[in-house]
């Protein structure tokens, strides 16, 4: 495999710029879009992205990904996994959950009353772009190892256990996740457990695949 670059970009230019200049979580992902290097590549599949007009989409020909679902439950076509969307790899509402705002009225209530949490939601260190099904189906799901070896998505191998509640991301993606936890946990004082801490240090040490 050739060297994995997907997210170089959100490692040189993200990590230099400041998470207050972005009031709200839809400036950050209106600035990513405009600013996103033609070669980056979604999180979890390594997805070349496209762009039509002004949106992002996957484009499936090189990296293999399948939808789980090409159909809602409804009938319909699922958009979600025709098109790019700004993933959280801290989840917004683990980072949420640990502030008092959210016990107070979730995530509508911390974006009106909780400055720190609109930085958080904003800030483009912790965004990345993954296709919209995968982004749908990690949820608010946990970093860990999958037991099993299901294919979910055609080629791309992202695992997801529903059961469990637990999303296994690829090799190439998991030093990218970890290093993004670490900084979350360095700004904002993020709260990680210790079985997580001692996996993502694991992560770290990774070098991207070759």
């Amino acid at each position: 495999m050739r060297l994995f670059f997907s997210l170089l970009f959100c490692l040189g230019v993200c990590f230099s710029a400041s998470a207050e200049q972005f009031s709200s979580f839809s400036s950050a992902k209106k600035y990513l879009i405009k600013t996103l290097p033609n070669d980056t590549k979604s999180l979890y599949c390594d997805c070349d992205i496209k762009r039509e007009g002004k949106k992002l989409v996957p484009d499936p020909t090189r990296c293999g990904y399948l939808p789980r679902n090409a159909v809602t439950r409804s009938g319909k076509q699922n958009i979600r996994a025709h098109r790019i969307e700004w993933e959280h790899i801290v989840p917004a509402w683990e980072f949420g959950h640990q502030l008092q705002c959210w016990q107070e009225g979730g995530r509508k209530n911390c974006r009106k009353v909780s400055k720190k949490f609109r930085q958080m939601e904003a800030d483009i260190n912790n965004l990345a772009p993954a296709i919209g099904e995968i982004n749908a189906d990690r949820s608010n799901y946990r970093f860990g190892m999958v037991a099993n070896n299901i294919k979910q998505y055609g080629a791309c191998p992202v695992k997801v256990d529903f059961k469990q509640r637990v999303v296994e991301p690829p090799v190439y993606a998991r030093k990218r996740i970890a290093d993004t936890y670490f900084y979350m946990q360095k700004t904002y004082g993020l709260a990680i457990s210790n079985k997580q801490q001692k996996l993502f240090e694991a992560w770290q040490k990774l070098e991207p695949a070759d």
